[in-house]
C-alpha cells in the first residue's frame, strides 16, 4: 500500500520560510518521479513542483520558481520542498504526490 506522509507546514509571516518533508513507503521510492501539489482555499489542485527519480531534474510552477526548491533523499525515502519568500498566495494544503496518489497534506498559512 502506497503511503505518503507530509509534514512541516505551519503559520508564517509573509517573507518567511518553511521546509516541507514527505516520507514515502509501499513503493519503490528511489525509482519514482515525485511531485508537490497544493490546494488553496476555494481553488483546485495545483502542481507546484516535480522532480525525477535521481533528483537531477526539477520543474516548478512559474509563480514559485526562484522561491521554492524541491529535493529528495532516496536513502531515507524523503521528499522535500524548501519554501522561501513566502507570500499569502502560497497559503494552501500541500500534498506530496506519486503516480497520481497523494497522502494527507500539510497546511501552510502565510499571513500578510
Amino acid at each position: 500500500e502506497v503511503q505518503l506522509q507530509a509534514s512541516g507546514g505551519g503559520v508564517v509571516q509573509s517573507g518567511g520560510s518553511l521546509r516541507l518533508a514527505c516520507t514515502g513507503s509501499g513503493f519503490d521510492f528511489s525509482s519514482s518521479f515525485m511531485s508537490w501539489a497544493r490546494r488553496a482555499p476555494g481553488k483546485g489542485l495545483e502542481l507546484v513542483s516535480s522532480i525525477n527519480s535521481a533528483g537531477t531534474n526539477a520543474n516548478y510552477l512559474s509563480s514559485v520558481r526562484g522561491r521554492f526548491t524541491i529535493s529528495r533523499d532516496n536513502s531515507n525515502k524523503t521528499l522535500y520542498l524548501q519554501m522561501n519568500s513566502l507570500i499569502p498566495e502560497d497559503t494552501a494544503v500541500y500534498y506530496c504526490v506519486v503516480d497520481k496518489r497523494r497522502g494527507p497534506g500539510t497546511q501552510v498559512t502565510v499571513s500578510s
